[in-house]
């Protein structure tokens, strides 16, 4: 500690005497523990990277990698705390947990694993996805935990039967750690849909499905998680969860618990887009922008998958698989070009050099289309992915338009699920992005404004993503004064948080809609190509 530093001082007092808060977030491809203080700063971080596993045609991790990867990442974050702030923490104001929404656990009564557990990117659920979406009168994703375990139901798989309790990944870890078998609202809107009115599963829509399944398993209410909302105690950590995080026995029990949460709910209270006329934008591998409603859709849409906010306000979710992996592969094909000429260039360097020539493209990318599909896109109608680059012979290929297409391609399937959105009349005053192509200052934040014909905020504050989002609603927990989560949002967390705002530009706002009949035509393109190649 350095006693000359009042502000390290004061950071260790908070974390020696338990008033710091944690948020541990398993992703797909890290696991990541931030703690922060009580103005929401962050104080240290640890992680782990872990893959998951194909195996019998299924996408899985094991609970053996569930747990080693926790304690590393945990491990990590004790030893940062250490170095940073010269305390080693015993324990928390509070602590919360959330993962990647979705996915498969089911397990037995004497609480044994039945199947391995089955990922959000299984998609062998296509039977019971629409069977479900039929009988519910709601759009059911076919990575929504209800449709793999109807997909086991109508498979007949052997252990149906014996299957007593159905949860997602955060909640499986939030019962090992606490002894609770529940969910956070956000990440239960991704088990089965939710009645925003009651905060709780549709009660008419459980009755149906029981009836459907009746006699081949056990009645919902018997199987999922209870359902609580941000704010709520979710439990303490136990003994023998305090000794699975932390092996060495120096975290202690008793730790109060926020609800476990689904990463989408997580990153709309990293980016402040809880309240109606809000939304965010996640960018990385995937891509998808999370709106809350003011009122229910007129209709269903297969583009548009019906979730919650952590407080179970009702939230439009356009999810796209293909993300910004394809303009990595463009932007390190041209860091290898930089270091063959002789003159290497780092990857932020490629990176900054090739946004900034796109702001100098054309308003319509002059005629040039990018499609980043590297797999299947429901949304575009694609089974299968192939990138690809199409140009007809009278445009113009310049750099500053080819990486202007690639941005737009970025943005293309999600600015067509957004679309329905707009003919369903969702009003939305202002979008929050977050994820790493938003780096390089007013480039792809300005392009995504002018795809959504909205205002496009970045937060700093945001920097840890999901994690830091887990660690705010454990604080949330702690502060138990009241206010909703809008509200605790606004004035405890982000009340002095830097903020860049990027209202849309009317000549981008038209070159992108003209972009978009392009790209909406050139499908066929694609289509074309996946069958074929």
């Amino acid at each position: 500690m350095n006693a000359q530093n009042p502000d390290a001082t004061a950071s260790a007092a908070v974390i020696a005497e338990g008033r710091a808060s944690l948020g541990i977030e398993l992703g797909s491809t890290r696991i990541k523990a931030c703690l922060i203080g009580p103005d929401a700063e962050v104080l240290a971080t640890g992680s782990h990277e872990w893959e998951n596993v194909y195996a019998d045609k299924l996408w899985t991790y094991s609970l053996d990698a569930v747990w080693a990867g926790l304690q590393a990442a945990y491990a990590e974050l004790v030893q940062n705390v250490q170095q940073q702030h010269g305390v080693t923490p015993e324990r928390y104001a509070a602590m919360g947990v959330s993962a990647m929404m979705h996915g498969y656990l089911a397990f037995d009564a004497d609480g044994e694993l039945l199947a391995p557990f089955r990922t959000w990117r299984n998609t062998n659920t296509g039977v019971a996805a629409a069977e479900l979406t039929e009988l519910l009168g709601v759009n059911i994703p076919l990575r929504w935990s209800i449709a793999h375990l109807h997909q086991a139901v109508v498979d007949a798989e052997p252990h149906v039967p014996e299957i007593r309790f159905l949860t997602t990944l955060a909640g499986y870890v939030h019962w090992k750690l606490t002894g609770e078998k529940v969910l956070g609202v956000g990440d239960a809107s991704g088990v089965f849909p939710i009645d925003s009115a009651a905060r709780d599963y549709d009660a008419e829509l459980v009755a149906r499905y029981d009836d459907l399944a009746a006699g081949r398993v056990p009645a919902l209410t018997d199987l999922l998680p209870r359902v609580l909302v941000a704010g709520t105690a979710a439990g303490d950590l136990t003994a023998e969860g305090a000794a699975l995080l932390d092996p060495s026995g120096t975290l202690r029990p008793g730790i109060p618990f926020a609800p476990p949460e689904g990463d989408a709910g997580t990153g709309m209270v990293a980016t402040n887009a809880v309240a109606p006329r809000t939304g965010n934008v996640s960018a990385g591998t995937s891509i998808f922008a999370m709106v809350v409603l003011e009122r229910p859709l007129s209709e269903v849409h297969h583009e548009l998958d019906l979730v919650t906010t952590p407080s179970g306000d009702a939230v439009a979710m356009v999810h796209c698989n293909n993300g910004a992996s394809e303009l990595a592969a463009w932007a390190n094909m041209f860091t290898a070009f930089s270091a063959a000429a002789g003159v290497p260039q780092t990857p932020d360097a490629t990176y900054a050099a090739l946004f900034e020539a796109a702001l100098s493209g054309e308003a319509d990318a002059g005629g040039l289309l990018a499609y980043n599909h590297l797999a299947g896109e429901p949304i575009a109608g694609l089974d299968e992915g192939r990138p690809l680059v199409v140009r007809t012979p009278d445009s113009r290929l310049t750099l500053p338009n080819f990486m202007r297409a690639q941005l737009y391609g970025v943005f293309g399937t999600l600015a067509l699920g957004m679309a329905v959105l707009h003919a369903e009349g969702v009003g939305l005053d202002k979008m929050y992005a977050h994820g790493g192509m938003f780096r390089t200052a007013g480039v792809a934040q300005r392009f995504l404004a002018a795809a959504l014909d909205a205002p496009v905020a970045v937060a700093e504050t945001a920097s840890e993503g999901g994690a830091w989002g887990m660690a705010v609603l454990a604080a949330y927990v702690a502060e138990g004064a009241g206010r909703d989560l809008d509200t605790y949002l606004a004035e405890a967390v982000f009340a002095d948080a830097p903020l860049t705002t990027a209202d849309p530009d009317p000549a981008d706002v038209a070159g992108f809609s003209s972009y978009l009949d392009r790209y909406r035509a050139g499908l066929a393109v694609e289509a074309a190509a996946v069958a074929s190649l």
